[in-house]
């Protein structure tokens, strides 16, 4: 069974993170809630506070498939500040681990260097950010080991994406029937 970890910091944008962890556990896909604040409460953007299921300490990243980003701000920024976190995300890059982000949060795989010759998306306005990638348009865009999605708006396709990687197109259509997007 795929094993997926989304990180939470101070300023995530919540639909974006909440969106994934729902459709990714309706799918059967295991996905932890991993706060890198140093506790369990993190607070979004939009001051909604959830309680993360562990602190980044917790999680076994040997054991992980996927690490996922959500966006917003100062969240992205939170992301992109947490060494232990940068640290994991270059590991997964260089073992070809799959590294999954959404709107601002692109921009930390952009400033890592790791999107060199990579397509990837982002929120309007980041593509500065995307360092050395070539940048896209699309809704959402999956190249190799990266998939990176545009925004608040289009974070069902980001967590379909998700499920069409580990369970197949056919499943992520189902899902979109099940909820009533397509």
């Amino acid at each position: 069974m795929a094993k997926t970890a989304i990180f939470l910091a101070d300023g995530f944008e919540e639909i974006e993170a909440l969106t994934v962890v729902d459709l990714l556990r309706r799918a059967g896909i295991e996905i932890i809630t991993a706060s890198i604040m140093g506790r369990k409460n993190v607070t979004g953007s939009h001051k909604i506070t959830v309680e993360a299921d562990a602190l980044i300490g917790d999680i076994d990243f040997e054991n992980t498939d996927m690490i996922i980003l959500p966006g917003g701000m100062p969240g992205t920024t939170n992301l992109a500040e947490c060494k232990e976190l940068t640290d994991r995300i270059k590991e997964f890059d260089s073992k070809k681990k799959m590294l999954c982000a959404i709107c601002a949060a692109p921009t930390v795989f952009g400033k890592l260097g790791i999107l060199q010759g990579k397509k990837a998306c982002c929120f309007p306005g980041c593509e500065v950010d995307l360092t050395g990638a070539e940048t896209q348009t699309d809704r959402v865009t999956k190249d190799g080991h990266f998939i990176t999605s545009r925004g608040m708006g289009t974070a069902i396709d980001f967590g379909l994406a998700i499920i069409e990687h580990y369970n197949g197109k056919e499943a992520a259509d189902e899902m979109a029937k099940r909820i009533v997007y397509r």
